[in-house]
């Protein structure tokens, strides 16, 4: 596909929708705007506008489609797979002025928001209300927007879902500019196609988000958490099929490794609270009574000790609560900081596979010749495999790279498993999407984004291009 590349004409335009202090050139674009999170693609837009309502979302949009330029919309920029870079230039559409909350409506259990307020502002008022925002992805510092165009997942998605289980509705802006209302504030919905749910999780190829209503519900009142040490990793894995089986649904189920706890220890500072394992499964239980939740962690920790726990630890106050799980909340980043660079393979697989598939990826760091470090939401399939770059040089670093992310997916797609649980695909993952999808459903991927963006401006390169 080829794109207009940015005049003055289109600067000028521009100035007159936005104003000429929101509109910024690119020699004057920061890096920061260039990349995401991911490391190793880095491509600058010909401009970037910062956006403040719908309507010149709307007009920037039919104005980009008329002229066959490339639009990426960007929010915080906190995603792992390239989905915010403007692999094309064009015009960078950063939404993240757009950070108001609209309105709360404790009638319906909604909250109405501009897709540029982040997540811990969200987090933040509605449960200072007594309310609550169940997704919880690991970066508070991320946009609602993103985490609706990524359909963000998060530690507590096996008791309450991911982020498109709380979308109820949706305003977007098509790529001919027409402003959409979708869905609403409604808990049940049979009205055709449900266009609200294949928007979410798009990554901005359908259309732009600009206003979300998100269903709430009423924030529990007591959390209490379990650690449970095992001999080894399988085994840890290997029992959370016997939880489900039990019938008690916790909030989240994490696996962390011996490994784990040692970089977490020297990169926090503090010591783990115990040290008699060598993998762990951290569970939360939440609801409104405390007997209840007392009554399910100690039938799950007798459970566990029936098949080969070591032991089990209550954790009921706040301070061991911060003890036990800010080392898994700050994997990535004790990751990041212990090598020069990292990739992931975020893969999901069934829960019973999940033993398996962890254990064929620890085999794959002597084929690879790679360091290998796994965590994730044993409860819900979704794993992260991380590969270590260390010294190696840049060519070979990719050679390797490519030939476990080649097996990994592979694998996954043996077992019944998919590219991404709760990243998206946006440019990175896109070789192994059609790896694991087939050609049929390919092609039925980009027959829906030619009925959204027959011109193809939005956000283009990522999740779908059929060759």
């Amino acid at each position: 596909m080829e794109y207009k590349k940015i005049d003055e004409a289109d600067i000028d335009f521009l100035r007159n929708v936005c104003g000429e202090d929101q509109v910024v050139l690119r020699d004057n674009i920061l890096d920061d705007f260039c990349h995401d999170e991911m490391p190793g693609q880095f491509s600058a837009p010909d401009v970037m506008v910062y956006v403040q309502d719908v309507s010149a979302v709307s007009l920037i949009l039919k104005y980009a489609n008329q002229k066959k330029i490339a639009v990426t919309p960007r929010g915080q920029g906190t995603g792992l797979v390239g989905g915010a870079i403007p692999l094309f230039g064009g015009i960078l559409l950063n939404l993240s002025k757009m950070n108001r909350i609209l309105e709360l409506d404790e009638n319906n259990f909604t909250l109405t928001v501009e897709p540029g307020v982040l997540i811990m502002d969200i987090y933040e008022y509605v449960e200072a209300r007594g309310l609550y925002y169940p997704p919880n992805p690991g970066e508070k510092s991320a946009s609602i927007g993103g985490n609706v165009s990524t359909n963000a997942g998060g530690m507590s998605a096996v008791k309450y879902g991911v982020t498109r289980d709380y979308v109820r509705g949706l305003e977007v802006v098509t790529a001919e500019g027409e402003i959409l209302s979708l869905g609403g504030k409604i808990a049940k919905n049979s009205s055709g196609y449900s266009l609200v749910q294949l928007i979410t999780g798009s990554e901005g190829t359908l259309a732009v988000v600009t206003k979300i209503i998100l269903r709430l519900i009423p924030k529990p009142k007591f959390l209490q958490s379990l650690l449970i040490p095992f001999d080894n990793l399988p085994a840890a894995i290997k029992t959370v099929p016997e939880i489900f089986k039990s019938k008690i649904i916790p909030r989240s189920i994490e696996f962390m490794t011996q490994d784990m706890l040692s970089s977490s220890e020297q990169y926090l500072g503090r010591r783990f609270p115990d040290h008699s394992g060598n993998a762990y499964l951290l569970l939360a239980f939440d609801g409104n009574s405390l007997p209840e939740i007392e009554k399910e962690s100690d039938q799950i920790a007798e459970l566990c000790i029936l098949h080969g726990a070591k032991d089990a630890f209550l954790i009921d106050t706040n301070e061991r609560n911060d003890a036990v799980w800010k080392p898994r909340s700050s994997y990535l980043e004790i990751i990041k900081a212990s090598t020069s660079e990292i990739d992931e393979c975020d893969v999901v697989v069934p829960i019973d596979r999940v033993a398996e598939f962890v254990e064929f990826a620890q085999n794959l760091e002597k084929e690879c010749g790679l360091r290998i470090r796994s965590m994730g939401h044993a409860g819900d399939g979704n794993l992260h495999i991380y590969a270590l770059r260390d010294k190696l040089d840049q060519k070979l670093w990719k050679e390797k790279i490519d030939h476990l992310f080649d097996r990994l997916y592979s694998h996954a797609s043996e077992i019944g498993g998919k590219v991404s649980g709760e990243h998206g695909i946006g440019s990175a993952k896109l070789p192994y999407q059609y790896q694991i999808e087939g050609k049929a459903v390919m092609q039925m991927m980009y027959r829906i984004k030619q009925a959204f963006d027959p011109n193809e401006i939005l956000n283009p390169g990522k999740v779908v291009q059929y060759n």
